[in-house]
């Protein structure tokens, strides 16, 4: 499905429409027509299009998380990180502007004194365009088709719908007791076609009993505490019926192979039903919670 978001974009930018606007690991890591453009400044209230240039930056040029031309899914916040420590947050927030094709309320929330963060209050709308401008840096990205998989821990069941369409049911086997997944809206990280997983990254040695190091296929992080959807040919017989995994999403290697190609980074994964609690909203890829 990326492909086809991704051949979409190339279209637009022929007709000339688009806006002006890393666990150690071996793999890969898999515009409309501007009329009233609403645009998100300060507070990133999403008002009908107001032109006054953004005000001057207390920063020097920073980074911004999705590169320019990127298309991304529509749980991605926008991440803005500086070079050095931000004195007047109010000054910044007014220094960026976020401007967008369909109308995205949104707001800032800081993660320390050199990160902040914006995101729209839900979602983002399906297939629009957006541009960030921050001291000198600026992104023009394109948000993709609304993918979205819904896991069910009493059905032990991953549903992915595109743009509310149902396009995928996959069993699944959840965090076992003592190692609960935690519930919540999660957002798509990386993408390993093989990586290994070693429970000593999270305090946990190999020789324990509950210890593990092996290399697994297909792993789609969706959280940076070490939540994958990954294929389990050795729970097979337990997805969709009980829960055997430290936390992961087990799925079939067919299931973690599609998963992971028709995926892409911000796409929202929502886990529902478990023991688990919620999963931090400082997680880094937890800001929905």
């Amino acid at each position: 499905m990326h492909y086809e978001a991704n051949t979409r974009q190339a279209r637009r930018l022929r007709r000339g429409l688009l806006l002006t606007a890393a666990f150690a690991a071996t793999g890969v890591l898999i515009a409309v027509p501007v009329q009233a453009e609403p645009t998100l400044p300060g507070s990133g209230s999403s008002q009908p299009a107001v032109d006054a240039p953004a005000a001057q930056a207390p920063f020097a040029p920073p980074n911004i998380n999705i590169a320019d031309g990127e298309t991304v899914g529509v749980a991605q916040p926008i991440i803005i990180t500086f070079k050095d420590p931000v004195e007047d947050r109010t000054a910044a927030e007014k220094a960026i502007k976020v401007t967008s094709s369909q109308p995205a309320p949104g707001h800032f929330y800081w993660t320390g004194d050199k990160q902040v963060r914006w995101k729209p209050n839900d979602f983002w709308p399906a297939n629009t365009d957006v541009t960030v401008a921050a001291g000198g840096t600026t992104s023009s990205f394109h948000i993709g088709d609304a993918f979205i998989a819904t896991v069910d821990d009493n059905t032990k069941m991953i549903t992915v719908t595109v743009n509310g369409e149902v396009v995928r049911e996959m069993p699944t086997s959840l965090g076992k007791p003592g190692y609960e997944t935690p519930n919540g809206t999660y957002i798509v990280g990386e993408r390993f076609e093989k990586m290994t997983m070693d429970s000593s990254t999270y305090g946990v040695p190999v020789t324990d009993p509950e210890g593990y190091k092996l290399e697994v296929e297909y792993a789609t992080r969706i959280s940076n505490s070490g939540i994958f959807v990954h294929a389990a040919p050795w729970s097979v017989g337990q997805q969709g019926y009980s829960n055997a995994s430290h936390g992961c999403l087990n799925v079939s290697t067919e299931n973690a192979k599609w998963f992971l190609e028709n995926s892409r980074r911000g796409d929202a994964v929502i886990i529902t039903n478990t023991q688990g609690g919620t999963l931090s909203a400082g997680d880094g890829l937890g800001d929905w919670n």
